[in-house]
């Protein structure tokens, strides 16, 4: 495999507001019970076959503790945990990371997985985004409006352009969009 073989996809869910988290970090939003007539069934079968395509994920340390308090969601796929913290895993597919991230990327990560999926948090979205590490953007909206908490975006500090690949809306009312990011 090469690295134009490769691809980072950074994925989020967000409020329509734009917020990922409540300020207690709280995610309990992120299951809708909004009725959206024409909208896309999101089955069972969709969700593991686009799991199932991901060979890596990324994350940051906070997302990483989250994912541990929630029930630990991504199986045995290796994931990467961004921190400078000294942090402890009885998982074998975890491995944390402290360095610098185009080097993480460009000599571990592009040249041994194909499908990279980076989750969070928004420090490190914003990161990957500003250093033009990503390839494809995907933002799952849900119906509501939080009007406080841990904004996905918030001052990049970049232009970056975009185009539209894909976009979907499910029967819960989540909008789910799918950029390619122009380089």
């Amino acid at each position: 495999m090469t690295k134009a073989d490769s691809k980072i996809t950074v994925h989020m869910v967000a409020s329509l507001d734009g917020f990922i988290a409540k300020k207690d970090n709280s995610i309990s939003w992120m299951q809708s019970a909004d009725n959206y007539e024409q909208g896309v069934t999101l089955t069972e079968e969709r969700i593991a076959e686009v799991l199932n395509a991901i060979d890596c994920y990324v994350m940051g340390s906070a997302t990483y503790e989250h994912a541990l308090e929630h029930g630990w969601p991504y199986g045995d796929v290796p994931t990467f945990v961004l921190t400078n913290r000294a942090l402890k895993s009885d998982r074998a597919t975890v491995e944390f990371y402290s360095g610098d991230l185009p080097k993480l990327v460009n000599n571990l990560l592009k040249p041994g997985y194909k499908n990279i999926w980076m989750v969070g948090g928004a420090s490190l979205t914003k990161d990957f985004l500003r250093l033009k590490l990503a390839d494809e953007l995907i933002i799952s909206m849900l119906p509501v409006l939080l009007g406080d908490g841990l904004l996905f975006f918030d001052y990049i500090g970049i232009e970056q352009q975009l185009h539209l690949k894909d976009l979907t809306a499910y029967k819960d009312g989540m909008v789910e969009m799918r950029y390619q990011i122009i380089t």
